[in-house]
């Protein structure tokens, strides 16, 4: 029987022969444009500036377009530091319930690729699908329906840094032209690449930002190699000292991996995110924008209550002390508390934007005093319904001893409750104009949504290069 790799390698080679359905191209085709307005909005963040500094001291021949840089770098340096770029400011697309962020690490190792390999805008669509598909899969390898969570999160992993690697690397495998044996081969070398530990989210540190760049990284070198001759175990992923058994232990599944592939697609059901904050925090958010929206005097509120899913408290509530006083602007992205209150004093954007994690405005008395307020607990009812939704609940005390209560159980962005055309294309828009004009982010968009029909990619890269050349 084929192992499971040379079955995610039959099934990219398969795609990279037919094509994606026109739909899925549009799909990834906003997954592209979704990720290039996160990065274009942090290439002033203090990561994406040490990332910048070491690729400029790496030096080497350039073939790639780095945003918020003239100058090509080679594949790798580019993908590292896009890749850091799309995770940067915590905006990046989710899939649940694996709890993944995938277009993050794949979308900038295939752009990196497919610009140096001089691929068409459909073959850069069509690997970026195939990727996103295996990177989530991957991930839901790694999911316990008995559990009700991610064993990779149980254990404190960044999934999205280990699966992304290897979505990232069939991505560019099947860009740079290798078959199935090849695509498998360089899967197989990513998985002894990725890795990224959850610790930041908890108690700080700005190493989660370059997570996704790092697996970007790795899955181009990963394909290279490849490419060049290196080869990867047959029994990578199952074998028993493989990648699912190594980092979930005898908790994993195979049958999500592999059931349906190729005709059961995940990509078109992955969350847009309308806020850039932890997406634990989402929930909360819109429940503190409805009691707004009802009229609540925050002026009056003794106490406010948020409950959530278990699992999701360690990220957004524990330590306490810790997220109703966020050290920082990126810091109070994972406070639960932090987030309620920014939504209930108003936010900019679609609802809480980047001016909303902002240092100071994680150090702005008012919002601190609310955020001291917001208790968090468990609740009942979004443990049943996490993770295939990041539900919460928010009760508002007044000092009259009225109580307000909202319950959100789908989250904003998904196929339940998603954003419009209208929504995606403000998301890009603010995102991409703090660093391109008008005219310049209307001229990405329209390059991104044409990519179906491009020949090359050269009038695209020459778009996202504009305001480095500035």
């Amino acid at each position: 029987m084929s192992t499971a790799v040379a079955l995610l390698g039959d099934f990219a080679a398969k795609v990279r022969a037919e094509g994606l359905p026109p739909e899925l191209r549009a799909d990834a085709a906003r997954r592209v444009l979704d990720v290039l307005g996160n990065s274009l909005a942090a290439t002033a963040e203090a990561p994406a500036k040490a990332v910048g500094a070491l690729v400029a001291e790496w030096g080497g021949a350039g073939r790639s377009t780095a945003l918020g840089h003239a100058a090509p770098l080679p594949e790798p340096s580019a993908a590292l530091l896009n890749g850091t770029l799309a995770h940067s400011l915590d905006f990046d697309d989710t899939h649940l319930p694996s709890v993944l962020h995938p277009s993050a690490s794949v979308v900038p190792a295939a752009l990196a690729v497919a610009e140096a390999r001089g691929a068409s805008g459909a073959q850069l669509l069509d690997a970026i699908g195939v990727g996103v598909e295996i990177a989530v899969r991957v991930g839901m390898a790694g999911y316990d329906p008995g559990l009700g969570n991610s064993v990779f999160f149980e254990r404190g992993l960044h999934a999205t840094a280990i699966c992304g690697a290897l979505g990232g690397a069939a991505a560019a495998a099947m860009l740079s032209g290798l078959a199935a044996d090849g695509v498998a081969h360089a899967l197989g070398i990513a998985a002894s690449m990725g890795s990224g530990l959850l610790e930041a989210n908890r108690t700080g540190g700005t190493v989660k930002r370059v997570h996704c760049g790092w697996a970007a990284h790795a899955a181009v070198t990963a394909a290279g190699l490849a490419r060049t001759g290196l080869t990867g175990p047959p029994t990578v992923l199952e074998g028993r000292f493989g990648l699912l058994q190594a980092f979930c232990g005898d908790k994993y599944h195979l049958e999500p991996l592999l059931d349906g592939l190729g005709e059961r697609w995940e990509l078109p059901g992955i969350f847009f995110k309308p806020y850039p904050c932890n997406h634990f925090t989402h929930a909360g958010i819109d429940a503190a924008r409805r009691l707004r929206a009802r009229g609540l005097d925050v002026t009056a509120i003794e106490r406010i209550d948020l409950g959530a899913p278990t699992p999701v408290l360690r990220t957004i509530g524990e330590p306490r002390e810790d997220k109703i006083r966020p050290s920082s602007g990126y810091h109070a992205a994972f406070s639960g508390p932090y987030t309620v209150a920014a939504a209930l004093l108003g936010g900019g954007g679609l609802g809480l934007f980047h001016e909303d994690f902002t240092d100071a405005a994680a150090a702005d008395p008012a919002r601190l005093a609310l955020a001291a307020k917001v208790h968090c607990a468990p609740d009942a009812r979004c443990d049943e319904i996490f993770p295939h939704q990041f539900p919460a609940v928010l009760r508002v005390t007044l000092t009259s001893g009225e109580v307000l209560e909202e319950r959100v159980d789908v989250n904003r962005g998904g196929p339940g409750d998603p954003l419009t055309a209208d929504e995606l294309a403000l998301k890009f828009r603010l995102n991409a104009t703090r660093l391109l004009t008008d005219v310049e982010a209307d001229e990405v968009t329209a390059r991104t949504y044409g990519l179906p029909d491009a020949p090359d990619l050269t009038a695209f890269t020459r778009a996202l290069r504009a305001p480095a050349s500035r």
